[in-house]
């Protein structure tokens, strides 16, 4: 820490904690509270029960719960592959068209999620290419989304990149494409990896577009949760928000242990 006064760093620590709490801690606590409650009339919640945490790890629950995995993963890796693609490509442009590339990837995220939705509703509810009432076009708008935050990442990390290695790499006559694959992507791994649990995390909470565009046999969690708070079944829905979370930390959790072992190699 830059503090090294120690009355200076339990004043910081004060700090954090007052607005740690009220803004991201106090929120997720009455979110996990409710999950194991059936009524809640007071300051605490009461009838405290697991029936909740069944009720979210069952039947239409479960089936949710891994439709978002599997669109999230899905839209993951689309979006890993075209952002990183980009990425480099851009890294060969010149300054000014570079830019107009950054905006292109950027414009999603500039814009709000439900006009992403529409836009991709439009553009693929007529032939040649009709998704909708399809899976595909669920995967195909969270792609779009996250899309932009690959891209970023990977550009970021292609600019703080020793351009030594590569150049020592062509000068013992390594071709271009081995100098990709064998030199800057492995250089590039842990910022990859960093991209991929972002635009998982993103995909795994993504609601405003998906409510557009899903079909019935293919309803993303956030979607369900959305669902049965409108109906009041607020603490079951308290209950299947704290699995989503739950399956979102385990991810993001297991692409770290990849990111920590890739920036060891």
């Amino acid at each position: 820490m830059l503090v090294h006064d120690r009355k200076a760093k339990w004043a910081v620590w004060a700090v954090f904690l007052l607005l740690f709490l009220p803004l991201f801690a106090l929120p997720l606590l009455v979110v996990l509270g409710a999950s194991f409650a059936t009524h809640w009339s007071g300051v605490l919640p009461s009838g405290l029960t697991t029936a909740n945490y069944r009720a979210a790890t069952r039947g239409e629950a479960l089936q949710a719960l891994t439709t978002s995995l599997v669109t999230a993963v899905t839209a993951s890796l689309f979006a890993l592959a075209v952002g990183t693609w980009a990425a480099l490509a851009a890294a060969a442009l010149k300054k000014r068209h570079r830019r107009i590339l950054d905006g292109l990837f950027v414009l999603p995220v500039a814009v709000p999620s439900v006009v992403v939705g529409l836009s991709v509703l439009v553009a693929f509810s007529q032939p040649p290419i009709l998704l909708n009432g399809t899976r595909w076009i669920v995967i195909l708008a969270h792609t779009v989304l996250v899309t932009a935050f690959a891209y970023q990442s990977v550009s970021a990390a292609l600019v703080r990149l020793d351009p030594a290695y590569e150049q020592a790499a062509a000068s013992l006559g390594a071709r271009p494409a081995y100098v990709l694959w064998r030199v800057r992507l492995p250089l590039l791994l842990p910022s990859l990896t960093a991209a991929a649990g972002l635009c998982f995390a993103l995909s795994m909470g993504e609601l405003s577009a998906t409510m557009m565009l899903y079909p019935p046999d293919w309803t993303p969690l956030p979607v369900l949760i959305y669902a049965a708070t409108d109906r009041g079944a607020l603490f079951i829905g308290s209950a299947v928000a704290v699995v989503l979370m739950a399956a979102t930390l385990i991810a993001l959790f297991a692409v770290s242990r990849v990111r920590t072992k890739a920036s060891y190699r």
